[in-house]
């Protein structure tokens, strides 16, 4: 599963990014107007000049993204053949790829990628398309850890099947997305169908173990899910509150996304001190 995302963003290569360019920021938005719209700097290294956008919240991003693979690095260090704690490692070094995907195009360099040399801004890019099937594969690779950690050996195929098919058939959605340019099939309301469920799963899983077993390990996975619940509720509540609009009135920029990304940097240090080295196997691998 690991090379699924590699193999989708190939295709995605081939099938000619550059069309995203032509799906237009809702509302429309050009190059002048989007730098009205956030907080940005202007950075001159001898005759190249560039701009930053939201500054802050790229710093927040890229450490977000920085962390995850220090983590993700550090379940590998600590593996000793347990192969739920090698796919903690794939999926953590999965997400925190995808956050500096993410934070190049939704925040740092989004100018210079979706308006620079363009009479309208570009709603997304091929770096955000990564971003989603890197993040769609993280999380069935945090399910795959599961079976590994927390699954009866009857229950682990048909889980890591799930896994799989749930990475291939988004991998194939967001594909025609970019052939037909629909909006919907590469937006990040798609990726959130396809995650939760499996966020779900994971939560009931170790909740019942937890409830059943009471093990350490079980709680500190329960913990884990909750953890990431509370953070992507906490994102939705501030955006629909619209609290960054009011803020930015202010001059203060403190976003949604910076709402999420301090909490899942929280999270990834929580997993990395708490969680990692209570990971085990329940038996030997198949």
């Amino acid at each position: 599963m690991r090379y699924l995302s590699l193999l989708g963003i190939s295709l995605l290569g081939m099938t000619g990014c550059d069309r995203l360019a032509t799906i237009p920021y809702t509302p429309e938005q050009t190059p002048e107007t989007w730098l009205q719209i956030q907080p940005f700097m202007v950075f001159k290294i001898g005759s190249a000049e560039f701009v930053l956008v939201q500054p802050s919240s790229s710093i927040f991003v890229y450490l977000l993204g920085i962390i995850a693979i220090g983590v993700g690095l550090y379940f590998f260090h600590i593996q000793e053949n347990y192969q739920s704690r090698k796919w903690w490692g794939i999926a953590l070094v999965l997400w925190g790829s995808g956050a500096l995907f993410a934070g190049t195009s939704y925040q740092a360099f989004s100018y210079e990628i979706k308006c620079s040399g363009q009479s309208l801004c570009s709603w997304t890019s091929w770096w955000e398309i990564i971003y989603l099937i890197l993040s769609a594969a993280s999380i069935d690779a945090m399910l795959v850890s599961g079976t590994y950690s927390s699954c009866e050996e009857r229950n682990r195929k048909m889980l890591r099947s799930y896994a799989i098919l749930n990475i291939v058939l988004y991998s194939v959605l967001i594909i025609i997305g970019v052939f037909v340019l629909n909006k919907f099939l590469i937006s990040f309301e798609l990726l959130l169908i396809f995650t939760a469920p499996t966020i779900l799963i994971l939560f009931f899983l170790n909740g019942w173990r937890y409830y059943k077993y009471r093990e350490k390990l079980d709680f500190a996975l329960l913990m884990t899910w909750i953890w990431l619940g509370v953070t992507i509720g906490a994102y939705f509540i501030y955006l629909i509150l619209d609290i960054t609009g009011e803020l930015w009135e202010r001059g203060i920029w403190f976003s949604e996304n910076d709402v999420l990304h301090i909490g899942l940097i929280g999270w990834m240090i929580f997993i990395g001190v708490y969680v990692a080295k209570r990971v085990t196997d329940m038996s030997q691998p198949d």
